[in-house]
């Protein structure tokens, strides 16, 4: 079992930054790909961005490619997305999510194992 508890949302200015993090219980961390995704009011849930299970290889949805940054700290049990030059189209709660037996995180909500309950970003013009 693996519980995820994200932090650092908040309210910021558009061209802003937030860094967002998430801790997981448990001792098997390492084993999981880890992923961000995000969810407008009444949108669909959307892939962000996701991490293979030693941080070296990530990849990123096109909306947020060059401005967010996935990372881990396996020794910390944490991942976290750093989010530079935000606009007001990334408001959005924010989830991180576990995924066993995947290199990269799969882009689709199906498949992930655990979520965590979610941080609000909101995003001022």
């Amino acid at each position: 079992q693996v519980q995820l508890v994200e932090s650092g949302g908040g309210l910021v200015q558009a061209g802003g930054s937030l860094r967002l993090s998430c801790a997981a219980s448990g001792r098997t961390f390492s084993s999981y790909a880890m992923s961000w995704f995000r969810q407008a009011p009444g949108k669909e849930r959307e892939f962000v961005a996701t991490s293979t299970r030693s941080g070296e290889i990530t990849y990123y949805g096109d909306s947020v490619k060059g401005r967010f940054t996935i990372s881990r700290d396996n020794a910390k049990n944490t991942v976290y997305l750093q989010m530079n030059s935000l606009k007001p189209e990334d408001t959005a709660v924010y989830y991180c999510a576990a995924a066993m037996g995947y290199g990269l995180g799969p882009r689709v909500v199906n498949g992930y194992d655990y979520w965590g309950q979610g941080t609000q970003v909101t995003v001022s013009s």
